[in-house]
């Protein structure tokens, strides 16, 4: 049924699993493949897998820690966002917390209220815990 069905996203990645509008989330999703977003989710967003793509649509929000490979954001995300290589802000897009990116693509239009931290290479781990230093550059390093 979803097979004929499905979209890619720009990151090539074609859509499994969709919450639709309407549709409120309470708790942490963990995901492989593309994940998209027309509804609510209130919890943490893990991607397991490299190729994995989180899209939050206009109508869509994410309120929690998102950490996967690739997202295209149009809607709103409440919390810090962690992409291990690929990141896309939508004219729509409206972040409330830190973005951790390797590769990132804003178009006119999306807001941010947090820190942009570039990471110079894609992240091995998703997992892995950051810990932040108190320099004002966003500088990081990995936590033991």
């Amino acid at each position: 049924m979803w097979a004929n069905n499905s979209k890619t996203v720009r990151s090539g990645a074609s859509i499994t699993t969709l919450i639709a509008q309407g549709t409120v989330i309470q708790g942490n999703v963990s995901f492989t493949g593309g994940l998209h977003v027309d509804g609510r989710i209130e919890g943490a967003v893990q991607a397991e897998g490299t190729d994995a793509t989180l899209t939050v649509s206009e109508n869509g929000s994410v309120h929690g820690e998102v950490h996967v490979p690739n997202a295209v954001i149009n809607g709103n995300v409440v919390g810090d966002l962690h992409i291990a290589n690929r990141l896309e802000l939508a004219n729509a897009a409206r972040v409330e917390g830190n973005i951790h990116y390797c590769v990132l693509e804003m178009n006119a239009g999306a807001q941010i209220n947090g820190k942009m931290i570039f990471r110079s290479e894609p992240q091995r781990r998703l997992s892995a815990p950051v810990a932040k230093t108190d320099d004002d550059h966003g500088a990081e390093t990995a936590a033991a």
